[in-house]
């Protein structure tokens, strides 16, 4: 018998090896995706092994996620009620989709996850799993590790951290990629970025592909602290997110149709309910797309945005433009 594991490398999953070998007598594979952790993960290969792994898989799937996930939603416009994307939510159908090819290619009869994890993500990473193979189970693996009271979750598009107890008491040490009020810039920055057909394209005149444009913007947003939010347990930080949503629905507003934007708020709105109960694979998402696709047809343009002590703006929109949104 054989088990694939979404492996992050620390204690708890080193010690899921063990819990799934010994309760299960199964053959465990290790799978770790980086999908933009910014920290080599090469080192979770061998914590893996010597944890008993049989093998252990170790993918950059950093240029997939910005692609073929990251790309979408920000097209769609997708984020759900709360106006602010979830990044978290966003990384588990890709998760799910890799975990599934690796058991096709080893064989093995289910997968694994951590029970620690956030509830509405496993839900999300078993719909992923029944959706792309159902004949594959899915097993949750207890952690035995402390795990400090704070669930931290990185990728690209952005950091989640989920509080055991009060998520007012997370320290400010905790937060990596926004700086708080007290430590930001007193001279706010103006930042250019252009698209076309909807897609990003340039910051300040700078071609850049998606992957390295979602980087930089989140180190210059990040260093304003642009991109720090309240979530249902805890925080977010997700500078680049926040501001690409921003100026994407600045450049849509002046180029797209108005009775065509309209019926766009319903698809987002679809569209980023779909992702948060994990129906990324649904034959309704890919439909979707089709309409997004068409609807972002001639959305094209730049748009300045000042950045100042947490706060993004959008330099180029008239009153009438804003109150649109």
């Amino acid at each position: 018998m054989r088990i694939v594991l979404g492996y992050a490398g620390g204690v708890d999953a080193s010690e899921a090896v063990h819990w799934l070998r010994e309760t299960h007598r199964a053959d465990v594979i290790a799978v770790t995706l980086d999908l933009g952790q910014g920290r080599a993960l090469e080192a979770a290969r061998d914590r893996a092994l010597a944890a008993g792994a049989v093998r252990a898989h170790v993918i950059d799937a950093r240029e997939e996620f910005a692609r073929q996930y990251v790309l979408p939603t920000l097209l769609a416009d997708a984020v759900p009620d709360s106006g602010r994307p979830n990044p978290r939510a966003l990384g588990v159908p890709l998760l799910g989709q890799t975990l599934v090819e690796i058991a096709r290619i080893e064989r093995a009869v289910a997968v694994a996850c951590l029970s620690w994890q956030d509830v509405a993500d496993l839900d999300r990473l078993e719909s992923a799993v029944k959706s792309l193979n159902p004949a594959l189970s899915t097993v949750k693996a207890p952690p035995v590790a402390e795990t400090g009271g704070l669930n931290v979750d990185l990728n690209l598009w952005g950091r989640t951290l989920i509080a055991s107890r009060d998520p007012d008491d997370i320290p400010e040490s905790a937060f990596v990629m926004t700086r708080p009020l007290a430590a930001c810039p007193d001279e706010a920055a103006v930042v250019e970025l252009a698209f076309e057909d909807g897609r990003p394209t340039s910051i300040n005149s700078v071609n850049m592909p998606i992957l390295d444009l979602i980087q930089s913007l989140g180190t210059i947003a990040g260093a304003h602290g642009v991109g720090r939010f309240r979530a249902a347990r805890g925080w977010v930080e997700a500078p680049a997110a926040v501001v690409l949503h921003e100026a994407h629905r600045a450049v849509q507003t002046r180029t797209a149709d108005p009775e065509l934007q309209a019926f766009a708020r319903t698809v987002s709105r679809r569209y980023a309910e779909i992702v948060q109960r994990g129906g990324w694979f649904l034959p309704l998402r890919d439909a979707l797309d089709a309409f997004v696709a068409r609807a972002q047809a001639g959305v094209t343009g730049t748009v300045r945005l000042r950045l100042f002590k947490a706060h993004c703006e959008s330099l180029d929109q008239t009153p009438a433009a804003i109150n649109a949104l």
